[in-house]
């Protein structure tokens, strides 16, 4: 079912890596009748993560991912749009990445904005920090990786240097690079 053009909204929402300190977030804009599916790709384009983990959205005490047997309390999300959980600003949700390494997003509505057709979403509009590299561990696993890479003295420092390819900047934030991930999905 199409949203009418008379109730589709533009959000303004903040993800915000849970854990992270100081935050690693991303502020995007996306239609309010993106679906669940759909959403997920922009937040793993925005984010920087890759992809090839499981996920789930929740909501209270509801939660909304991909079905599969053995997840008998998951809700489809494939029949889920956003704005039937984001209802009005300050309202937000949780975006899990990873069950292993559990990488939890707050997603948190700011502001929902009048629609205009000549704001092409979605669109990440500001971010800080780097994503951290998949399969490190979570949080946790990420801070230890940092601390490793930088002391030249840790037995570990040259295999997690090779790991993640030579240097990680966690400073490093490409507003462009994630706004050409996302331009295929404009609507």
């Amino acid at each position: 079912m199409k949203t009418s053009r008379s109730a589709l909204r533009i959000y303004q929402l903040k993800i915000t890596l849970i854990g992270s300190k100081p935050p690693i977030w991303r502020r995007i804009l996306v239609r309010s009748d993106v679906a669940l599916p759909t959403f997920h790709f922009v937040l793993q384009a925005s984010m920087g993560w890759q992809g090839g983990h499981l996920h789930a959205f929740r909501a209270g005490h509801e939660f909304y991912g991909e079905l599969m047997d053995d997840m008998d309390d998951m809700k489809d999300e494939s029949k889920v749009k956003l704005d039937k959980l984001l209802r009005k600003e300050k309202d937000s949700l949780i975006y899990e990445y990873d069950f292993g390494d559990g990488w939890e997003h707050k997603i948190l509505l700011e502001k929902i904005l009048a629609y205009d057709e000549t704001i092409k979403t979605p669109v990440c509009i500001k971010g800080k920090l780097a994503c951290p590299p998949e399969d490190c561990g979570g949080i946790w696993g990420y801070y230890e990786l940092l601390e490793t890479l930088k002391d030249p003295h840790h037995p570990d420092h040259e295999d997690m240097k090779e790991w993640v390819g030579g240097e990680l900047d966690p400073e490093f934030f490409d507003i462009a690079e994630v706004n050409a991930l996302l331009a295929p999905m404009n609507a």
